[in-house]
């Protein structure tokens, strides 16, 4: 039996309420803002019976007001790059805020994370919804969106839909922060991760991808095995992993199949992600710095957690080989993404 309960959580000046949804099952306790859809925490058991919570994030709305990190965050309305923030459709050529380097990331400056979405309870959970104005961001269309978090035993579900009134591009994904350990542990070192990918998308020097498809046989991005995350780490080029694993090539129909997997041996969790999705972004956290004073007066450092962000493929606007991001008039984006919670 699922319970779910709500209370005001606190207030953005100028902008209003934002209000906690707590979803909760025997084995597992979701907590979700209505700010940027945001996961606040994932508790749930390890094998010494404790529940932890396995999610980074802070302590109070100004944390999440001023994050620069998409903490938790539902990020669009399109998620990871989008080169030098232009793109062209239909015979017109957009150009978005640049946020990160020479491209746009994650919707642009002021993205999906940063709004206050409406919340209703629905069975098992909370759906939250939005509407993004033609323009927003500089993205054409305007977006009817909605993002549900359903809990049944140890699986959370999250669905996003989407309609627009015009052609735009679209790529929704949870920008959750996970260390199975425990938030503020200091690294993710010793979790196992397996992908189910046979190929991934190198990137050049500003993480936009190159184009190539490359099979992971051979190369440091063969997870098809689980593998220890500090020993691969160490085997990788640059500051960590931050690249898309292709799960379907690009002219398949969206089917949903298992991802990932991320196992805590220490304390038995276990992470499985299975989605609909043709890519997942796995992210080691390489960008935090010590900076960010987390939960409790955590610091979040340098490969202190992973992503797992099942999304379209980077840059897809711009890549006509890739699997195609455009939303139009009369069709539905559908995209589901389920997490496991277990203990071994």
């Amino acid at each position: 039996m699922t319970q779910v309960s709500h209370h005001p959580w606190g207030e953005w000046p100028g902008q209003g309420t934002v209000d906690l949804w707590v979803v909760q099952s025997p084995q597992v306790k979701v907590e979700v803002l209505t700010l940027g859809a945001i996961i606040r925490s994932v508790s749930y058991r390890g094998k010494d019976g404790q529940m932890v919570d396995v999610v980074l994030g802070y302590d109070n709305l100004e944390g999440y007001v001023s994050d620069k990190r998409y903490l938790g965050a539902v990020v669009g309305r399109v998620a990871n790059r989008i080169a030098k923030g232009r793109f062209v459709l239909e015979g017109k050529e957009y150009q978005l805020d640049v946020n990160n380097g020479p491209n746009a990331l994650h919707g642009g400056l002021r993205g999906f994370n940063k709004a206050i979405w409406l919340a209703t309870a629905v069975e098992g959970g909370v759906q939250l919804s939005l509407t993004s104005p033609d323009g927003d961001q500089g993205y054409p269309g305007e977006v009817q969106v909605s993002v549900s978090y359903t809990l049944q035993a140890e699986e959370l579900t999250v669905e996003y839909q989407a309609r627009a009134n015009k052609t735009t591009p679209i790529n929704l994904t949870n920008h959750s922060y996970f260390n199975l350990a425990g938030q503020g542990v200091a690294d993710i070192y010793d979790h196992q991760v397996s992908i189910t990918a046979q190929s991934y998308l190198p990137v050049d020097d500003t993480s936009i991808p190159t184009g190539e498809i490359r099979e992971v046989k051979g190369t440091p991005f063969d997870l098809r095995e689980p593998v220890l995350i500090g020993l691969r780490l160490k085997e990788l080029q640059g500051p960590g992993f931050d690249h898309t694993f292709c799960l379907s090539s690009p002219r398949e129909p969206w089917t949903e199949k298992r991802a990932a997997r991320v196992c805590h041996p220490a304390s038995g969790r276990v992470l499985e992600v299975s989605t609909n999705q043709p890519g997942v972004q796995f992210y080691t956290a390489n960008f935090l710095d010590g900076s960010i004073a987390g939960k409790g007066g955590c610091r979040y450092r340098k490969h202190s957690s992973f992503c797992l962000e099942t999304q379209n493929w980077p840059d897809a606007v711009n890549q006509p080989s890739f699997p195609d991001c455009l939303l139009r008039p009369g069709e539905n984006y559908h995209h589901i993404t389920r997490y496991t919670f277990t203990t071994v």
